[in-house]
């Protein structure tokens, strides 16, 4: 028997998943962190990183011996080393909406979408502002790289990670060489001692060797796995929630819904034009993929869900934190389609879709709305959906072709509620898989899968044939009364804009 192991960083959890070799998890282990708003900046401690890492892998490590391992995590961001391997300044997480500027100008010179939280916009909003720590840098990289270096001393990415760092060229193996160019002429007046090919992580594809674990990484993670395990390409979260859901073939989707949302799907042709609300990045294979990425989902729901617990204690009551969220999610279906003229504007952070640069949370509703607990919760679950919304209404209108659409993701842990709040949100049939809650580190524990068991087969027919052969699936088609709820609320959310943005520059 084989066993295979995928470990991912995400923005509320460090997960680690292990799968024997009919893909059935048998062990898991995480640790709860969260990311920090320090002057300015949000930000992951790497010591933390470390511990989490460590008390994740403590859960699989009796799990049996794994013939391969990877490593993910949540996208983008800005991790800046010198030669040495030493942190340059603190890490720049993807949730950052600091660097407007560099992202604009990128975007013009490129000719090609380059969101703010993109690693090359980092790395140029830094230049821009003149810090001093950019003439020291000797590589820059993404979480999940940082992690599978230390694991491995190998300094590559999976080609899906790499595409969040930077544009990835038409041939759709490596980075784009004329932006490349075009990005090292922009500085070239600056005097570093570098170009930008040499700070970037190599570019691997899905299923090709990337090292392996040394003694090093093995003791990075406290001994508690062997040196000598195989390691695949790390992969970033969109390319594990690809796999996760078998959407890695042109014309399928996924939307992967938990602290931030995103939908991915797949393309068989190039868009129009270039939109700023729309990401282009790869499958882990290198396909070309349209993102919409949203920094904002549940990450006041669950700030409002914490203080409705903290309410039930006032009465001797504990529910179970995971109880407690399926019953509210439960008692949304009894809400009105609209939410009653009630709405949640649930950013905590800015959003590049809707062009907001900082986030203020809020609750509104009219004198004469209808504020129930059902109509709260229907209107929190679908203000978590509400940005996604508007940057798939851009997908819409260019004819981009969806065969199928797959959810996963806490927001999909609760049967039938998120599924079909999404279905009407989309317009579209959503399915969602067994494996829906396991998300990310799932997915990667597949992509290990994937270089033991490849047996010459691609990515996608690997999934199809070997992994989702049998698995169990629910699709919900959209209600037309959901649909048409979920437009009037929509309605209000795209008037409310207007009220956040005034609210981010008064508050």
């Amino acid at each position: 028997m084989s066993n295979f192991l995928g470990i991912e960083f995400g923005s509320t959890r460090i997960k680690a998943v292990a799968i024997d070799d009919s893909f059935n998890t048998i062990a898991s282990g995480d640790y709860v962190w969260k990311s920090d708003y320090t002057d300015g900046i949000w930000t992951y401690s790497l010591d933390e990183v470390q511990k989490g890492l460590i008390e994740a892998v403590k859960g699989v490590s009796s799990a049996g011996t794994y013939n391969s391992l990877g490593v993910s995590a949540m996208m983008h961001g800005y991790l800046a080393f010198d030669a040495e391997w030493n942190l340059l300044v603190p890490f720049r997480t993807w949730q950052n909406t600091i660097t407007a500027q560099a992202a604009e100008i990128l975007s013009g010179e490129f000719g090609f979408n380059i969101p703010q939280r993109w690693s090359i916009s980092h790395l140029y909003q830094a230049i821009l502002n003149g810090e001093p720590h950019v003439g020291k840098i000797a590589h820059i990289t993404t979480l999940a790289g940082y992690v599978h270096y230390r694991l491995s001393g190998v300094n590559a990415l999976g080609i899906g990670d790499a595409s969040g760092m930077f544009p990835i060229g038409s041939d759709c193996s490596n980075y784009d060489q004329d932006m490349l160019d075009k990005f090292d002429k922009l500085i070239a007046d600056k005097g570093f001692g570098w170009k930008i090919r040499d700070i970037l992580p190599k570019v691997l594809p899905a299923g090709a060797d990337a090292g392996t674990l040394t003694e090093e990484g093995s003791a990075y993670i406290g001994g508690l796995l062997p040196a000598g395990i195989p390691m695949v390409p790390a992969e970033g979260d969109a390319g594990t929630g690809m796999v996760t859901t078998n959407a890695v073939s042109a014309g399928t989707g996924n939307v992967s819904a938990g602290t931030s949302i995103f939908s991915m799907v797949v393309l068989d042709k190039p868009l129009s034009k270039y939109y700023p609300e729309i990401d282009i990045v790869t499958t882990p294979t290198g396909k070309p993929v349209a993102m919409v990425h949203c920094n904002n989902c549940t990450n006041d729901m669950n700030a409002w869900i914490g203080m409705l617990k903290e309410n039930a204690a006032l009465f001797g009551a504990e529910p179970d934190t995971g109880d407690l969220y399926t019953k509210l999610y439960q008692k949304s279906l009894e809400g009105d389609p609209d939410c009653g003229g009630v709405l949640c504007m649930n950013y905590m952070a800015g959003e590049g879709v809707t062009h907001i640069d900082n986030g203020r949370p809020f609750f509104i509703r009219r004198p004469d709305s209808k504020f129930t607990l059902a109509n709260f919760m229907r209107a929190q679950i679908y203000a978590s959906m509400s940005t996604l919304a508007i940057g798939m209404e851009i997908l819409a209108k260019e004819g981009v072709r969806i065969d199928s659409l797959t959810g996963h993701g806490g927001l999909f842990k609760t049967p039938v509620v998120g599924q079909s709040y999404m279905a009407a949100t989309c317009n579209a049939p959503v399915t969602v898989m067994e494996t829906a809650g396991e998300g990310g580190p799932y997915g990667m524990a597949l992509l290990a899968a994937f270089r033991i068991m490849g047996d010459g087969k691609t990515l996608e027919q690997f999934l199809e044939e070997k992994v989702f052969v049998n698995a169990k699936r629910s699709t919900l088609e959209p209600k037309a009364e959901d649909v048409e709820g979920f437009a009037k609320y929509m309605d209000m959310f795209k008037a409310a804009l207007k009220v956040e943005q005034t609210a981010a520059e008064s508050l």
